[in-house]
């Protein structure tokens, strides 16, 4: 004799002839969506795809983007390459937060990219610590570029001079500030070299022979003022021909005061040998170091 099966509590119902589950509500045994599910179209923990935390992009800077590698270039200096196919940089210092908090000097860290905000180079500076703290913007350092590899392309490298930076002595060799560039192999580039002038800022710019190439002037007053740029037109040794130039960037109110890290950008002829536009790289850091390293400092003090 059969017997009718008791229903379980809580087991499934079965659905009556003619009825159906409420309007708007999911069928009767359906998960209901958005308990412990991900949003639609998002995968689940486990599956391809998925990525614990934010979304990329969502929080923090967008990673640095790299300039195409460049093959070899005929008669340049391995490494740069990229200053071949190149008539301007902009040089981008980094600011250490350990010198706007407690003053005390680090290593300068720089970006170098293009005028597109790729970065070709970066560079870093080498010295040593009791100089940057006791000696400040007049300290000698060693500043190595390089590539993406990390490996160091070529060198910029000044000497300490104790009474160095006056524009009126600077024709004596003992107190002439100065930069020398060379490759990774030793290889000369060129140097930069002050040069005597009453108060402007005034460089002369070398070849490896140390035969002078070009000449720079600066403004008389070479100081921060808000919201301008600083030009030093960089002209053919000899002549007013103006060939190439070098600017220093307005950073924003609070870069430009409050740290010594500063933007500058350099324009030169696309045609012009890539050693020559690296030694006019090392210009900037020259000049950078001179006049605008210190700032707090430098507002009253200007090398006159």
């Amino acid at each position: 004799m059969s017997h009718p099966v008791s229903e379980q509590p809580g087991g499934a119902q079965p659905m009556k002839p003619g009825y159906g589950p409420p309007q708007g509500q999911p069928a009767y045994g359906q998960p209901t969506y958005g308990a412990g599910q991900p949003p639609y179209g998002q995968p689940m923990p486990g599956q391809p795809g998925y990525m614990a935390g934010a979304p990329p992009g969502q929080f923090g800077p967008p990673p640095q983007v790299w300039m195409p590698a460049i093959q070899s270039a005929p008669n340049c200096p391995k490494g740069l390459e990229y200053l071949t196919q190149l008539d301007q940089v902009l040089i981008k210092q980094e600011v250490h937060m350990l010198e706007v908090m407690l003053n005390w000097e680090c290593n300068n860290k720089y970006k170098i990219v293009n005028n597109q905000g790729q970065q070709c180079y970066y560079a870093f500076e080498k010295s040593n610590a009791c100089a940057r703290q006791f000696c400040g913007a007049r300290r000698g350092f060693k500043i190595h570029v390089a590539d993406n590899a990390k490996e160091k392309i070529f060198t910029i490298k000044r000497p300490f001079k104790c009474f160095g930076g006056c524009n009126w002595c600077a024709g004596l060799r003992c107190v002439q500030d100065e930069v020398s560039v060379y490759g990774k192999d030793g290889t000369q580039y060129g140097y930069v070299r002050q040069a005597c002038s009453f108060w402007k800022p005034h460089y002369t710019v070398l070849d490896h022979n140390k035969d002078p190439q070009f000449e720079i002037w600066g403004p008389c007053c070479p100081c921060t003022v808000c919201n301008q740029n600083i030009e030093f037109p960089v002209r053919k040794f000899g002549t007013e021909t103006v060939v190439a130039n070098i600017t220093k960037q307005w950073s924003g109110l609070f870069q430009e005061y409050f740290t010594d890290a500063d933007n500058f950008g350099i324009s030169f002829p696309m045609d012009l040998d890539a050693k020559m536009k690296a030694t006019l790289m090392g210009c900037v850091f020259l000049i950078d170091f001179m006049y605008f390293e210190n700032n707090q400092q430098n507002q009253n003090h200007h090398h006159f």
